[in-house]
């Protein structure tokens, strides 16, 4: 396998502009409702990357024909080029801009360190889809 060449493919399906955040600092309350207002974040890295589910990591290694992720599967993951800095868990993941429809706007936690895949052509994380609000069900 040309290391290269694959690293080179796969950095031409990163098509999303990704922006991974982290938290610096706590909150503050508001004085009159006593609520935590939005937490305070650093951006650690923007730029290219790839949000992809469990179906599109499969489609990913079919395209490149071989196993880039031979841990194995998670439901969402984050790829981004070997030298982008570390995801570390927490840290909020969103796509600004997105070259597959449906992904603008959403947001993802980190669960684990980045890992350098097994052959080194990429950087990925496992991730979390962060649910921003959810109606009441009572």
């Amino acid at each position: 396998m040309d290391i290269a060449q694959a690293r080179n493919d796969l950095e031409a399906l990163m098509t999303d502009t990704v922006r991974v955040s982290r938290t610096a600092g706590q909150p503050v309350l508001d004085p009159v409702t006593g609520e935590p207002g939005e937490t305070p974040t650093s951006v650690v890295y923007e730029g290219p990357g790839a949000v992809l589910s469990s179906h599109g990591q499969i489609v990913v290694s079919q395209i490149l024909g071989f196993d880039w992720l031979s841990e194995g599967a998670a439901w969402y993951r984050l790829v981004t080029p070997v030298g982008a800095p570390v995801a570390m868990p927490g840290d909020l993941v969103e796509v600004t801009a997105v070259g597959a429809d449906g992904r603008t706007g959403r947001i993802w936690l980190a669960e684990d360190a980045t890992e350098a895949s097994t052959v080194e052509i990429c950087r990925t994380t496992r991730l979390t889809e962060r649910i921003t609000f959810a109606p009441s069900t009572i």
